[in-house]
């Protein structure tokens, strides 16, 4: 495009420039016909003419007498010259029947001439003066070499400072283009995987589109690489959590299995001894076994009950809504927490208003009672629990809080997750499965709402925000 610009300005410009040398030509002719025209009446030939005055070199007249006939002349350097008989007929040829008009000729031994006819004084007949085109052709020939040379100098010049500038401006995508590669190199398909490889920073620039590109890359890196860290973790809490489940399965199981043998133990003796004595003990051992096995069967059943729930809730289901007085529930969950716990201060703080909500009420009671629980379990005798209830905007908040010790800040972040059971801080006083807070987070979150804990030594407190139902306008 900008060699075909060139290339139009360069044949515009010769046209233009050729029109005006044309004009000139013509004027110079004109000039020189004004100079010879009174000459013609004293001189009977063309030669004659041209050496009585100052000429231009390369003037060329033509001219007829009755006296000598036609004659014809060019002005050289030495002087004037009689054209041949040739080139008088190659001129008679091409402007016979001439007017005042402008001709142009070329003759075979001077080249392309200008002429013009002019009227010649006291007579019907004209003469001719014209000047050479070659003034003309050389200068549009050196405007036309310039211009070519220009435009292919420019062309080059400009062929290697776009060559340069792409490079440069392509430089943030090669390294856009070797930091894909070097990624797709990885293995991700097992282990914990890190991707460590960025585009530089000097490569990144938010003003240009190829800026933008290794911009928009290292943000698809920093998503895959947290989701990466993601799935590894989840992979690191399922080995964990099937880790805990097997050990929480396991110690019942063995108690089954100590007890069953135990049992069988005592009734082979008892057949191998048919004394009363031994068939009391056996019976004796054989219940003790069997009241064993059942409180390890029932522990089994409790665990593998929270895990189906904690299964349902992450698949969405387990929730029957319904209107849901929160404060009442509160209310209720008190109260049955003080004849559990006899050694703990309880005390309930509710607005006289009861704080509604849409929920699963047997759920929800669950949380609560599993933050009783978890409180009247981890603190000493005497701790004084508060229960809390209140409406704040669009939200049901519930609180649990306690004088306690407080929760170890090690283990605070993993307290909601599954069989947490790291409470250095806190005097562990029955087996639970860890799975009490883990259940409780569920349910809340598949509510809509959220659960969390601040603790320091001595104050210690749960909240839980739920979405409030919106109350009836009187």
């Amino acid at each position: 495009m900008v060699a075909f610009i060139l290339v139009m300005i360069g044949i515009s410009t010769s046209a233009i420039l050729s029109q005006v040398l044309i004009t000139n030509l013509d004027a110079a002719v004109t000039d020189a016909a004004s100079s010879i025209q009174p000459r013609i009446v004293f001189q009977n030939s063309a030669n004659d003419v041209l050496n009585s005055g100052r000429f231009d070199s390369g003037t060329l007249l033509v001219m007829s007498s009755p006296a000598i006939g036609v004659t014809g002349a060019v002005v050289e350097d030495a002087g004037a010259r009689a054209l041949s008989n040739a080139d008088l007929s190659r001129i008679a040829d091409s402007l016979r029947g001439a007017d005042p008009s402008v001709r142009t000729v070329d003759l075979p031994n001077l080249g392309e001439y200008l002429v013009r006819a002019f009227p010649a004084p006291g007579s019907d007949s004209y003469f001719f003066v014209g000047l050479p085109l070659s003034q003309v052709t050389g200068t549009i020939g050196a405007i036309l070499t310039t211009v070519a040379l220009v435009t292919a100098g420019g062309l080059l010049l400009l062929a290697v400072v776009i060559a340069i500038i792409i490079r440069l401006g392509l430089r943030p995508l090669r390294s856009v283009a070797d930091t894909a590669t070097r990624v797709a190199s990885l293995r991700m398909d097992q282990g914990d995987v890190s991707i460590e490889e960025r585009v530089p920073e000097d490569q990144v620039d938010e003003h240009t589109e190829i800026g933008q590109v290794g911009a928009a890359l290292n943000t698809l890196l920093d998503r895959v690489d947290a989701s990466l860290s993601a799935r590894q973790r989840n992979e690191d809490l399922m080995r964990r959590f099937v880790a805990d489940a097997s050990h929480e399965l396991r110690t019942p199981l063995a108690s089954i299995r100590g007890f069953s043998e135990l049992s069988l133990r005592a009734m082979r003796q008892a057949q191998d001894d048919e004394s009363r004595q031994r068939i009391a003990m056996a019976v004796e051992t054989t219940e003790q076994s069997l009241e064993r096995i059942q409180a390890q069967s029932l522990r089994m059943t409790a665990l593998v009950e929270d895990l189906l729930l904690l299964a349902r809730l992450d698949e969405g289901q387990e929730l029957v809504y319904g209107t849901v007085d929160l404060t009442r529930l509160a209310v209720e969950a008190v109260g049955d927490a003080r004849p559990a716990g006899p050694d703990h201060s309880w005390t309930i703080d509710v607005d006289a208003e009861p704080v509604e909500l849409a929920g699963d009420v047997s759920r929800l009671n669950q949380v609560v009672a599993n933050l009783l629980a978890n409180a009247r379990t981890h603190t000493p005798a005497g701790t004084e629990v508060t229960v809390s209830v209140t409406r704040e905007g669009d939200e049901a908040v519930l609180r649990v809080h306690d004088d306690g010790p407080g929760i170890d800040p090690s283990v605070a972040a993993q307290l909601f997750e599954r069989f947490a059971r790291a409470d250095r801080s806190r005097d562990r006083k029955t087996g639970g499965t860890g799975l009490g807070l883990s259940i409780a987070k569920a349910i809340v979150e598949a509510h809509g709402g959220a659960i969390g804990v601040r603790s320091t030594p001595g104050d210690t407190t749960f909240e839980v925000r739920l979405p409030a139902k919106p109350r009836d306008p009187a």
